[in-house]
């Protein structure tokens, strides 16, 4: 594999353990597309860095387990903003 390539998984890999953030987080920080964001951290990172990929694979799968909920507050401050600014609890 190529080395920036190989830097450029390792950045994502880093930049998600640090921040626990989303694929699309990290993406729009590290001006990559979100596509090989994932690509990166799910299929190269194992190859490249097991140990990274084990704790990148454990803050992907609470993102999954979360989303609904991230869902349901998005959705819920979009209505809330339709109707005037409402308090959002």
């Amino acid at each position: 594999m190529w080395e920036y390539i190989e830097e450029r998984v390792r950045r994502c890999g880093v930049y998600i353990m640090q921040k626990n953030c989303t694929v699309r987080a990290c993406a729009a920080a590290l001006g990559t597309s979100k596509s090989t964001v994932h690509k990166d951290v799910t299929e190269r990172l194992a190859r490249i860095d097991p140990a990274l990929y084990e704790g990148v694979k454990a803050v992907l799968q609470r993102n999954l387990s979360e989303r609904h909920l991230r869902g349901g507050i998005a959705t819920k401050r979009k209505y809330a903003s339709r109707r005037g600014g409402g308090e959002i609890s």
